[in-house]
């Protein structure tokens, strides 16, 4: 029997536990979760409630059960360095050390990462710590983008154009980051399409997943506040309707790269995902961002179509064997849509924010897959707290297809939601297609 530890408790480790599950070798799993996720309790022989950042508690819970190894779903677990703690326990993870996790907790460290190592990819940035100087050097920008130096769960990034407009408007938000973080980071604004690549990584071999497309804004037609992600889609070529293949080698290029210059920056292997969010833009592929986790919605569209064993491809990235495995995953197509309460990434002030513990039911959702987020099983139903509910997934052998699966499977769920009724359809696809075809001219 393999033991296998997951940390998290969101959608995203939801399909990572039934993946594990899925295994053809016999698993036991124990899992870790800051809230009771009714999902991942159901596939887990045992379950902890605990503190991401109870390291002690959580070795405890691990050498009680004997696990093999961990697997770690969210980025504060690897910044509070759980997967350093499990290792001084015998432990191995996949997940890099809270060193290596700075690829995602610090943005500086990662673009500094690649102007060290001339790897492409990286805009104009500066990093500051006072408004000093930030006048001068966004003077010499046609746009701008800025984020916090730090973890802000996919919500920090504000764009010149969408969240404010002059340069004035930009030195005024600096200002409200540096109140609460001790950087601000200042960049290059780039224009074009946007795509998340995950790649399985043990340190000296990557391998990409199918390209995924993520939507942050909250509703309808890209309009609205950036949330954690309101849904994402992947196609049944492993691209996307606005890729060409070398895009996609770019992107991989780039992140075999960053491994390469991560080890021998810090003389450790990078053992785990490193997601890049990339950009397609006039001039080839730039990075926007790494994550050190799978993203949330993303993991959905693509751990589903995994056909090698996912087990074992866990530990290849623990044992550095990775270029021995042929990793393949089904030629079809997936569409995520997050349900989530009417109030979800609404400013405070306004009348539907708010937090909710309102009920939902669910029915008549054969065909698809249920992934549970933040979500309360109580004996009378299932309860909505007041983040992303549940990620519904449609799976089909063409795009069209798997969004009608998904689409029809929230109309039969009732209760106060919310979603975004046009990820995967033609409409907004040809938007993308239409806007890359201006870009590249």
């Amino acid at each position: 029997m393999i033991r296998v530890l997951l940390i998290g408790n969101g959608a995203r480790e939801h399909v990572i536990a039934e993946t594990v599950k899925r295994s053809a070798h016999n698993i036991a799993l124990f899992s870790c979760m800051k809230s009771n996720n009714p999902g991942i309790a159901s596939l887990s022989e045992d379950v902890l409630t605990v503190s991401y950042n109870d390291r002690e508690k959580i070795g405890r819970f691990a050498r009680e059960n004997g696990v093999d190894f961990a697997i770690i779903g969210p980025e504060d677990p690897l910044n509070s360095g759980i997967v350093d703690f499990l290792k001084k326990e015998g432990i191995p993870s996949v997940g890099p050390t809270k060193s290596l996790a700075r690829l995602e907790t610090s943005k500086t460290f990662t673009r500094n990462l690649l102007k060290k190592y001339d790897i492409l990819g990286n805009p104009r940035f500066r990093t500051f710590s006072s408004l000093e100087g930030i006048e001068g050097f966004i003077g010499g920008l046609e746009g701008v983008v800025i984020k916090p130096d730090g973890l802000t769960g996919g919500k920090g990034v504000m764009v010149q154009g969408d969240h404010f407009q002059t340069k004035n408007e930009t030195i005024e938000q600096c200002g409200k980051i540096l109140e609460e973080h001790s950087s601000v980071m200042v960049e290059e604004k780039f224009e074009g399409e946007e795509f998340s690549l995950q790649c399985l990584c043990d340190g000296i071999t990557v391998v990409a997943t199918p390209p995924v497309q993520d939507h942050k804004r909250r509703f309808v037609g890209d309009r609205g506040p950036n949330t954690g992600g309101m849904g994402s889609y992947s196609m049944e070529d492993h691209s996307l309707p606005f890729l060409k293949k070398e895009d996609v080698a770019e992107g991989l290029a780039i992140t075999q790269r960053v491994a390469e210059a991560i080890h021998r920056e810090t003389g450790e292997y990078y053992k785990g995902i490193m997601y890049g969010g990339f950009i397609v833009t006039r001039d080839g592929v730039r990075l926007l961002e790494y994550n050190a986790r799978f993203g949330d919605p993303e993991a959905m569209n693509i751990l589903p179509l995994l056909k090698t064993d996912f087990v074992d491809i866990c530990r290849a990235v623990i044992d550095g064997t990775l270029k021995d495995m042929n990793i393949e995953f089904e030629r079809k197509a997936t569409v995520c849509k997050y349900i989530v309460p009417r109030g979800y990434g609404l400013p405070a002030d306004h009348p539907d924010a708010g937090s909710t513990s309102s009920k939902i039911e669910v029915s008549d959702t054969e065909g698809v897959r249920l992934y549970y987020s933040s979500v309360d099983k109580r004996e009378d139903g299932l309860y909505m707290t007041s983040s992303r509910a549940i990620g519904i997934v449609g799976i089909a052998d063409s795009l069209d297809s798997a969004e009608e699966m998904a689409e029809g499977a929230i109309s039969s769920i009732k209760g106060p939601i919310d979603h975004r009724p046009d990820i995967g359809t033609k409409v907004l696809i040809n938007k993308r297609i239409q806007h890359m075809k201006e870009i590249r001219g």
